[in-house]
């Protein structure tokens, strides 16, 4: 599973910067390995290879993921000794995604059956 190039890049300015912000928030939490590692974060600090073992992922696959949510603000990193500690940057993200899956629970999950984004889109979970 690769991160696509444009996967952290920041917003570019502009008449809708607002709106380029909210694009690169979600794009940024599009990918299921990145939101699995939100999820895991959620429940307190985690290094790596603690993310490696409960996701059963890669250790590179691992890293590339938790370096975009570094990038877009979203993951901070608390160095000790050789081992960096990750935690989530701000609270409001785990606002964020309760909000998500209340409105995911009121629509019955529709957007899974979207064909431009949906599980039949194939685009589900393939980034």
């Amino acid at each position: 599973m690769a991160i696509k190039s444009e996967g952290c890049v920041p917003a570019t300015g502009g008449a809708d910067s607002s709106v380029d912000a909210a694009v690169a928030l979600f794009h940024s939490l599009s990918d299921a390995t990145r939101l699995a590692i939100v999820r895991q974060l959620a429940g307190g600090e985690a290094r790596v290879a603690d993310l490696v073992a409960e996701l059963g992922l890669a250790q590179s696959t691992v890293s590339a993921h938790v370096g975009c949510l570094r990038d877009c603000g979203l993951v901070q990193g608390r160095p000790q000794g050789r081992q960096v500690f990750y935690s989530l940057s701000r609270p409001e993200l785990m606002d964020l995604l309760a909000s998500a899956e209340t409105l995911l629970a009121a629509t019955g999950n529709a957007v899974t059956l979207c064909p431009n984004y949906g599980i039949a889109s194939g685009v589900v979970g393939d980034e």
